[in-house]
């Protein structure tokens, strides 16, 4: 039950919310997620979940029809908070990874109203503990501003193993993950960010991270994932091409990186310390392109990311 300081009054969807001049309610937040073949393709989800459950009241997790023990991996974390939709992807949603998308959706629609703040992760996603006090203060900031939509993370992405991230152009470095409880809000493209009604959100960004750890996993398993959801964006033959034939997956050793100094997840750590492949990475032989080269210098100096794709609408403080 919600402690209040002060009067309230129920608004229009029945929340209670403080009177003007009173100390604001805790904002209800609930987190959301989709996942399938967690086993075979080596997703943390459980690590991922248990990143952002701490600041959750409810979580929903949308796990699909699986070739694997997936929902027995799920059911395990054996927490109250958490809602279980089970489903089943739609094999015909091929174009442009739409299906990922449609399943995410499926997860937010089973939020119920009372919830104020949706707070997607991926399954291969997490977010550092030491983030949550910033995010919890900025979804209570931010609360009764209606003309914020979402919010907005920086991103970490690894590659090879934990102790790299990527630096060049192909690397995505913000993306909405925290939206409102408005059911017009939809997952769009392949599931990377979101829209309201079709146009981009209205957000501010948050000095908090999402560590994304998609592309470090057994080399075996990054070959069965890139095999499997290759074909979500392409025809069988194209993504056979795509993928190739090896058993395994060869990590590229000269994708422009640079050696991670910090911490990860402390819900991370049992992977990472379990990892039991070797990556060659050197920076002197990084391929950087004349355009990748120009667009780090201006970002370095200025900030600003030359023709960066933005799926939202960035508000100033």
């Amino acid at each position: 039950m919600l402690k209040f300081l002060g009067a309230a009054c129920a608004d229009a969807s029945g929340v209670l919310r403080p009177l003007r001049g009173m100390q604001k309610a805790t904002p209800r937040v609930a987190g959301f997620t989709f996942v399938r073949n967690a086993l075979l393709y080596d997703y943390p989800v459980l690590e991922a979940i248990r990143s952002i459950l701490p600041i959750c009241n409810h979580f929903v997790v949308a796990v699909g029809r699986s070739e694997d023990a997936t929902l027995d991996l799920v059911r395990s974390l054996s927490d109250a908070r958490l809602h279980i939709v089970e489903t089943v992807w739609d094999e015909t949603l091929r174009t442009g990874g739409r299906v990922l998308a449609e399943e995410t959706n499926k997860a937010f629609d089973a939020i119920p109203a009372e919830y104020d703040w949706c707070f997607y992760i991926q399954a291969d996603e997490c977010v550092h503990e030491e983030d949550l006090p910033a995010i919890q203060a900025a979804m209570q900031r931010w609360l009764d501003d209606p003309q914020t939509e979402g919010l907005l993370f920086r991103y970490r992405h690894f590659y090879g193993s934990y102790d790299y991230v990527g630096l060049s152009r192909r690397w995505y470095r913000r993306e909405v993950r925290i939206v409102r409880n408005d059911k017009r809000i939809r997952s769009w493209g392949d599931a990377q960010g979101f829209r309201l009604a079709g146009r981009k959100l209205r957000v501010r960004l948050l000095d908090a991270y999402i560590y994304h750890y998609g592309w470090v996993k057994p080399p075996e398993a990054q070959q069965r994932k890139q095999r499997h959801f290759h074909r979500w964006w392409h025809s069988d033959e194209a993504a056979q091409r795509r993928a190739g034939d090896a058993p395994v997956y060869t990590y590229d050793g000269t994708e422009p990186l640079e050696r991670f100094e910090g911490t990860h997840p402390a819900v991370m750590q049992p992977r990472i310390q379990a990892l039991n492949w070797h990556f060659n990475a050197d920076p002197t032989r990084a391929r950087w392109s004349c355009k990748d080269r120009l667009s780090r210098w201006l970002e370095q100096h200025t900030g600003w990311r030359p023709g960066e794709y933005k799926n939202y609408h960035l508000l100033s403080d």
